[in-house]
């Protein structure tokens, strides 16, 4: 995909970071954007600003972790501009700890946004723009933590790899048939974004009671959230992912810092080593 303008884009998490930074980044392209997003006052707040650019914007309130909402996103899409080229399916959260001190709610909260967000994306979003025989792109938001050997949150790690998993099938899938629609799978690290504070938009009824949290794993959040706070600035990711779209390129990673870390992992595999904690 190489021309932008007058296309239609569709963007999830699109209130804030990486998915905010992607949405103005559509506009500027000359493209007609659709903001989705759970918290409706930020999101309106993006959508009145990007239209004070003289930008082409709806916004429509919507919890990918519900099939529903994908669905109406579609059709809410098709409306209002009759067809789409680039849906990034952005919107993530992160909670928990190890796979078994993560309560029921951490897991099916992340793996509703972070995983079923993407499955229904895809299958909601794919046959329309194959639909269309014209050339489109599909992003998949990762993260570093979908390639590499370990990360605290056992649920956000999870999700992370399927992502991952889930881009490398489509390609597949999507080359087989010589479709003129592409996938990248977008895998940073450390970003400047509201990810350590997401919690925010945890639906009431997958809230627990705070719960004790371990010196050991205080200290790593903490390190975690230092990292985050002077990390790479969402445009400079978005330069990224605009770059891919155009190369047709799969992996989308941003910070070649973590290579080896990657590399390390692709080799314990292939020689049948067990894993360090990198962290």
């Amino acid at each position: 995909m190489k021309e932008f303008k007058d296309r239609v884009a569709v963007v999830t998490g699109a209130a804030s970071g990486i998915g905010r930074a992607i949405a103005e980044r559509c506009a500027q392209e000359g493209m007609k954007v659709v903001l989705a997003g759970i918290n409706e006052a930020n999101l309106t707040k993006v959508e009145a600003e990007l239209k004070a650019t003289g930008a082409t914007v709806i916004s429509v309130p919507t919890d990918v972790a519900k099939q529903s909402d994908v669905e109406a996103l579609a059709q809410r899409t098709l409306d209002a501009f009759g067809g789409v080229h680039l849906l990034v399916n952005n919107a993530g959260v992160g909670a928990g700890s190890s796979v078994w001190d993560s309560t029921w709610n951490d897991w099916e909260w992340v793996m509703g946004v972070n995983l079923w967000g993407v499955i229904y994306g895809v299958k909601v979003f794919t046959p329309i723009m194959l639909a269309q025989h014209d050339e489109g792109h599909i992003v998949n938001t990762s993260s570093i933590a979908g390639l590499i050997a370990y990360h605290p949150s056992a649920p956000y790690q999870v999700t992370k790899h399927a992502v991952v998993a889930l881009s490398e099938n489509l390609y597949r899938s999507l080359a087989q048939q010589n479709a003129r629609v592409k996938v990248s799978v977008l895998c940073p690290s450390w970003v400047q974004t509201q990810i350590m504070s997401s919690a925010r938009n945890r639906p009431v009824d997958l809230q627990d009671e705070p719960a004790p949290v371990s010196p050991e794993l205080q200290a790593t959040w903490e390190a975690f959230r230092a990292a985050v706070e002077v990390g790479m600035s969402p445009q400079e990711v978005t330069d990224h992912v605009f770059k891919a779209i155009r190369e047709e390129r799969l992996y989308i990673l941003t910070h070649p810092e973590f290579t080896p870390m990657i590399q390390e992992r692709m080799e314990n595999i292939l020689h049948e080593l067990n894993p360090r904690i990198p962290f």
